[in-house]
């Protein structure tokens, strides 16, 4: 009885330090849900913004008492499970719910912890069911009785549902406010910020306070009944109060009220997401815990006899566990760095202005674009015109003083009404005791008053909504993840038991401890791209020097032993080269994106060297093109077994040879600054050409004769094709490089940042 009751305490042991696990993990992808308005907009410093978040998520804790019986009868009757069932089924769910996230943590992706735990509820719940029901004497049974089937559909279903309500609602509010607003802020804030800010303050106060103070533990019987009473008392008082306030500070301050708008906001959405989201975390451990009292206090000796019928109950979680939590959620939002990478993901697709996109153009993304600009034609066609040039005169961007668009994704009007429209329907849910996910909910209002302020215009629309329907994607894989790895974990757990958890437990930690290491490095990296400090002309032109010798360098290796590989017949370093190449095509095609931003920063004098540096990026695109034209047919020729002409191993072999050396000497001139080596190059580079003519006019020749394979030979040619292409842009991209560095030696004055990063 003794070593029973000692193998529960261990696992309530690991199920409250997975939930420590979990707070942290958590609170990482969770954090863009109310971080990412404040930091978009550039309402505050990141070090305000995250202390107001950290006191709203820390009230909020305790307001998130209500909400634990999700975890204890929402998804599953636990009436129909025994204790040791049970703990199988909360234990799976942890360990899941803490690699998944991990995941999407680790690759800047938003996901929804609620949708996480209610599919891992579902699936680990379902496992045990099927379970119990194959070893039951008679062999029948009915997974339905044992999922509580109505409340799991009503929350699935509002969860999915709230993605509509959310994009729609803050597409149509966004509309309204920037029509009131436009984007001339200097000039409309003083009309309009008042009532905003009064009524923005009086909804955020009416539905956290009013709806959200049910079921709190704070939140006496008395207090309650006289805000019940009172509401419309209340809500009247603080709309008329904070609107004269609010109007009087405008009217006679500085104060950017919009700026109060957003961090009060920020603090609310804070304050809403722990009151909805804890269960999340902190809600199975704590059902096991008051599994493991009830099965303790009933003096039962086995586990696997005593029903949990005791889960049924309403428990009031203890004070002192809500502020921990508080506490722990608080400290992950400070110092969590995957947090920053996961709230740049939303705040870069929702940005006003243009510039590199994360996401490439996809199908679906095209269609719908296409649909949308020709109903928006159609719509144009029968509106009136006086209409159409008013309300496009409101939506037309300006500049307004004291602003920089540069550092800011988007306004601060914005930025209040994604906040606001969050907050209400957040706690909403969370009044009706509906787990919404808040990922779904911040998220979907975010990407509706995009759309609704035009940041989504003709240039970026395919890229961003690609990006949407991936989040949206991902969290269509979270549920089906969920619940099958969920369901996959029960089973070992069931049958395992104790070493099973143990080993279970050791491939966790170390898989946090693995992707901890790899976001680390990946951040680091990133961080010393976007800190390069230039600080005179000479230094950004040797950090741009170094950068296209490395691109060069890169170019000729690949180019080399992809041929080399290929007369060898070794299809796996083929492979490899192939990886590499497509590495390489990704970097460059980033330095591609960013020649806007580049550009700008050039001033009135340096145009000359601003069009020499287009040219050199564009021949470096131009180069890799080409290699990747060469790499492809040798690693599908490899691929499909195709046979070799060993009798001209020995002429493409040269060929190499000579090819590395012209490489060579034109990257000792990159290093060297030199100009005067450019009419040896064109001789070395001439004489390529000239033998890579007679190799393809020779397989021509054997071709037509029948003498040699067709395979072979169409590949060789396409191979050298695309190396006579890639040595007249590498010629090129010297002639450009030369010219670009007698511009920056003349021109150049001191930047913040080197050219490629």
């Amino acid at each position: 009885m003794l070593l029973m009751e000692n193998y529960y305490i261990f696992i309530i042991a690991v199920l409250f330090v997975l939930a420590i696990s979990d707070l942290i993990v958590g609170v990482s992808n969770d954090a863009v849900n109310f971080l990412n308005s404040a930091i978009g907009s550039g309402a505050a410093r990141f070090r305000t913004i995250v202390l107001i978040a950290s006191v709203g998520v820390l009230i909020g804790a305790v307001f998130s008492n209500g909400m634990m019986e999700v975890a204890r009868k929402g998804i599953f009757n636990p009436g129909q499970f025994a204790f040791s069932e049970i703990m199988v089924i909360f234990l799976a769910v942890m360990l899941t719910d803490i690699l998944l996230l991990d995941f999407f943590n680790t690759v800047s992706l938003p996901t929804s912890t609620t949708v996480s735990i209610v599919f891992e509820l579902l699936g680990a719940a379902v496992a045990v069911a099927m379970l119990k029901m194959i070893r039951a004497a008679d062999g029948t049974g009915n997974v339905g009785d044992f999922i509580n089937t109505a409340s799991a559909m009503i929350i699935i279903a509002g969860i999915f549902l709230s993605v509509i309500i959310a994009f729609t609602l803050g597409m149509i509010v966004q509309w309204i406010v920037r029509l009131a607003f436009s984007f001339n802020l200097h000039k409309s804030s003083k009309y309009f910020s008042g009532v905003w800010g009064g009524f923005a303050i009086t909804a955020i106060l009416f539905f956290l306070l009013i709806k959200g103070a049910k079921g709190s533990t704070l939140v006496t019987d008395e207090m309650l009944a006289y805000i019940n009473e009172h509401t419309w008392r209340i809500v009247l008082i603080s709309l008329v109060g904070w609107s004269v306030v609010f109007q009087l500070l405008v009217s006679f301050t500085r104060i950017n009220i919009l700026r109060i708008i957003v961090l009060i906001g920020t603090f609310s959405l804070a304050m809403a997401f722990a009151g909805n989201d804890l269960v999340n975390f902190i809600g199975v451990p704590m059902a096991g815990f008051e599994s493991f009292k009830a099965f303790a206090a009933s003096g039962a000796t086995d586990p696997s006899a005593f029903n949990m019928v005791a889960l049924q109950e309403a428990v009031d979680t203890p004070i002192y566990f809500l502020v921990i939590a508080g506490l722990v959620m608080v400290l992950a939002l400070r110092f969590s760095s995957k947090a920053r990478s996961v709230t740049a993901t939303e705040v870069n697709l929702s940005r006003q202005g243009e510039g590199a996109e994360r996401f490439a153009s996809s199908m679906l993304a095209r269609f719908l674009v296409r649909r949308t600009v020709e109903m928006g034609n159609g719509v144009a066609r029968f509106t009136p015109g006086r209409v159409s040039r008013f309300v496009s005169s409101r939506f037309r961007e300006v500049s307004n003083p004291g602003t920089d668009r540069n550092k800011t994704a988007y306004d601060l009007v914005r930025a209040s009404v994604n906040l606001v429209v969050a907050s209400i329907l957040i706690a909403i849910g969370t009044s009706l005791k509906l787990p919404l996910s808040t990922t779904f909910v911040t998220f979907s209002v975010a990407m509706g008053t995009s759309l609704s302020d035009g940041a989504w215009g003709r240039d970026s629309a395919v890229y961003r909504i690609t990006g949407v329907l991936t989040v949206f994607g991902g969290w269509l894989f979270t549920a089906a993840m969920a619940f099958f790895a969920s369901f996959l974990l029960a089973i070992l757990i069931f049958f395992g038991k104790f070493p099973v958890i143990l080993a279970l437990i050791a491939i966790s930690a170390f898989v946090l401890i693995r992707t901890y290491i790899i976001h680390k490095t990946k951040q680091k990296k990133e961080e010393e791209e976007l800190s390069q400090a230039i600080t005179s002309s000479e230094a950004m032109l040797e950090a741009y020097e170094d950068e296209i010798t490395s691109f060069v360098i890169r170019i000729s290796k690949l180019h080399y032993i992809t041929y080399l590989n290929f007369q060898k017949e070794k299809y796996k370093e083929i492979k490899k080269v192939r990886k590499e190449t497509r590495k390489l095509t990704k970097e460059v095609k980033k330095i591609k994106e960013h020649l806007p931003s580049k550009l700008n920063r050039f001033k009135e004098s340096q145009i000359e060297s601003g069009h020499y540096y287009v040219q050199v990026v564009d021949y470096l695109k131009e180069m890799t093109n080409s290699l990747t034209h060469v790499v492809l047919p040798a690693h599908t020729h490899l691929d499909n077994n195709h046979p070799m002409d060993k009798h001209q191993r020995e002429i493409m072999m040269h060929l190499n040879e000579k090819t590395g050396e012209f490489f060579n000497y034109v990257i000792n001139l990159l290093k060297n600054r030199s100009s005067e080596g450019m009419q040896e190059v064109t001789q070395l580079r001439d004489e390529l050409l000239d033998m890579i003519n007679n190799i393809i006019h020779q397989r021509i020749k054997l071709l037509k004769k029948g003498k040699k394979g067709v395979k072979i030979s169409m590949t060789y040619i396409e191979m050298l094709t695309e190396t006579k292409n890639l040595l007249l842009h590498v010629l090129q991209l010297l002639k450009a490089n030369s010219s670009l560095l007698d511009s920056f030696t003349t021109e150049m004055q001191p930047v913040e940042e080197g050219f490629l990063d």
